[in-house]
C-alpha cells in the first residue's frame, strides 16, 4: 500500500494492501488491552447429558471469551473457579459474595440425537442471591456457535442494558500471493470471532470497499476483475450479484442509506471526482457535491444527509451535507488530515481516520461538543467500523510489518486483535443486527 497519502489524496478510493498476503484461515483473537474495572463473571463449564456424543463447540468457553472480548467483562479462569455447581440448588451464593463474583453462569448441554443439542443457560445474580435470565434452545452442528453466541448476548444485555453484537457479522478483504500465481482477493463474511469464515468473492484483481446492507442480506463493493473499478451487489444467501456502477473513470466508497434505499458512492464522471447517490430503484445517479476538489469517501449521517471526506480546504477533511443541495459544511478543523468516517448507529459521534505524517490514527468526533478523542496509538491505522450497538470499532491496523483487524472499545480502554495465522487482512466492516 503506498504510504504517502498526504501527497496523493487520490489512494483514499483504492486504499488496498496491494502488497499483502492471507489465507483462508479463522481469524485468531488476541487481546492486547485488558480493560480495567471490567465486571468479574464466572462462567461454569457445561454440564453434558444425553447421547455419548461429544458437541462440536464448547459452548461455556465460546460465552467466556465474548464477554472477556467486550472488554466490559473479566470471566474468571476455569482452573481458578472456586466451585462448579450444576444447579441452582446447588448454588452457594456466599461464598461468591466473598469471592467478589457478581454474576454466575450455569448451564448443560443435552446431546438428544447425533448432531442435535438443546442448549440450556441460567444466569444468577450473586448478590441477589437469584436467577436473573434463564433460556434453553435447540443448536445443530451447524448453528452451535451461533448459539452460543446468542446466548452470549442475552447475558450482555441483561447485565449492562445495551443489546449485544456477538452474533452479527463481520466482513474483510484479504489477498493471497503464490508464485508464478496471480494473486486471489477474496471478500469473506466471518462470525465477529473470527470463525465460520466465507469467501464470497476471489478474484485476481483488487476487491475493496465492502459495505452492509441495512439488513444484513447484502454487500456492495468495489472490484477490479474488468480491470476498472465496478460496483457491485452481492445477495449472501442466493450468492447471486448485481452490477450497479460502471461508467468511466472512478466507481468507488459505496455505502448503504440507513433505510436501505440508496448507494453514496464517489464517481469521477466529467473532470471531478464528487460523491454520488445513487437511486436502487429508479438506477438513476444524482450528483450531491459540485467543487473542483476531491470529494470522497461518503457515508450516511441520515436519510437525507452525508459526511464525506474532502480536500477542498486543501488537506483532506471531513464535511456535512444535505442530499438534497445546500452548502456543505466543515466538521474536523484539529490536524491535517480527518478522512474516512462512519457514522455511529446512535447517530451521536464520528469514527475516522486522523492522520499526522506518516502515522495514521483512530479517533472519535463527539458531534455535540466537537470533542476528539484519538482511540489507537498504530502507525497505520484506517477504516474503522462500528459494531451495530456501537461498544466496538473495528478497523485495519499493522502488526509486524502484516495487516490484521483490530477492535478498541468507544472508550479506548479495551483493545484486540484478529490475526491470521499467515499473511494479512484489511478492510473490515460490522454488519448490523439480524433483522
Amino acid at each position: 500500500m503506498c504510504r504517502n497519502r498526504m501527497n496523493k489524496f487520490k489512494i483514499i478510493l483504492f486504499a488496498l494492501i496491494l502488497n499483502t498476503q492471507s489465507v483462508f484461515a479463522v481469524l485468531q483473537v488476541e487481546i492486547t488491552k485488558g480493560a480495567e474495572g471490567a465486571a468479574p463473571i464466572a462462567i461454569i463449564p457445561f454440564q453434558r447429558s444425553g447421547l455419548t456424543v461429544s458437541a462440536p463447540a464448547d459452548v461455556s468457553s465460546i460465552i467466556s471469551a465474548d464477554l472477556q472480548r467486550s472488554g466490559k467483562f473479566a470471566p474468571i479462569e476455569k482452573g481458578k473457579l472456586i466451585s462448579r455447581p450444576q444447579s441452582i440448588d446447588e448454588m452457594n451464593y456466599k461464598i461468591w459474595r466473598i469471592a467478589s463474583i457478581d454474576h454466575v453462569v450455569i448451564g448443560q448441554i443435552n446431546v438428544v440425537a447425533p448432531q442435535q443439542y438443546e442448549i440450556e443457560f441460567r444466569l444468577l445474580d450473586v448478590f441477589k442471591g437469584a436467577q436473573v435470565l434463564g433460556f434453553k434452545f435447540k443448536a445443530n452442528d451447524k448453528n452451535i456457535r451461533g448459539i452460543s453466541h446468542k446466548v452470549s448476548d442475552l447475558i450482555y444485555q441483561q447485565i449492562t442494558g445495551q443489546k449485544g453484537a456477538f452474533d452479527t457479522k463481520i466482513a474483510y478483504v484479504t489477498v493471497e500471493r503464490k508464485k508464478g500465481k496471480p494473486p486471489a482477493y477474496k471478500l469473506q463474511v466471518a462470525d465477529t470471532d473470527g470463525h465460520n469464515p466465507v469467501t464470497v468473492l476471489t478474484s485476481s484483481e483488487p476487491v475493496m470497499s465492502p459495505s452492509w446492507s441495512p439488513d444484513g442480506t447484502r454487500v456492495a463493493y468495489v472490484s477490479f476483475e474488468h480491470r476498472k473499478a465496478e460496483i457491485f451487489i452481492q445477495h449472501l444467501a442466493s450468492q447471486k450479484r448485481e452490477k450497479v456502477s460502471y461508467s468511466a473513470g472512478i466507481n468507488g466508497a459505496p455505502v448503504w442509506s440507513p433505510d436501505g434505499s440508496k448507494l453514496a458512492l464517489t464517481l469521477s464522471k466529467g473532470s471531478n471526482t464528487d460523491v454520488h447517490v445513487l437511486d436502487l430503484k429508479s438506477r438513476k445517479f444524482k450528483k450531491i457535491t459540485r467543487h473542483w476538489a476531491i470529494d470522497t469517501e461518503p457515508t450516511w449521517l441520515n436519510n437525507t444527509e452525508l459526511v464525506f471526506t474532502s480536500s477542498r480546504s486543501g488537506k483532506p477533511q471531513l464535511y456535512r451535507m444535505s442530499i438534497n443541495g445546500g452548502k456543505a459544511k466543515r466538521l474536523t478543523y484539529e490536524g491535517n488530515y480527518n478522512a474516512n468516517a462512519e457514522v455511529s448507529p446512535d447517530g451521536r459521534s464520528l469514527v475516522f481516520v486522523q492522520g499526522d505524517g506518516q502515522v495514521f490514527k483512530i479517533a472519535l468526533l463527539d458531534l455535540q461538543t466537537k470533542f476528539i478523542t484519538v482511540l489507537t496509538d498504530g502507525a497505520l491505522d484506517e477504516s474503522p467500523s462500528f459494531a451495530p450497538n456501537g461498544s466496538m470499532i473495528l478497523y485495519a491496523a499493522q502488526a509486524t510489518d502484516r495487516g490484521v483487524l483490530a477492535a478498541v472499545s468507544t472508550d479506548g480502554r479495551f483493545k484486540q486483535r484478529l490475526i491470521l495465522s499467515e499473511g494479512d487482512v484489511r478492510e473490515p466492516t460490522w454488519a448490523p443486527f439480524k433483522r
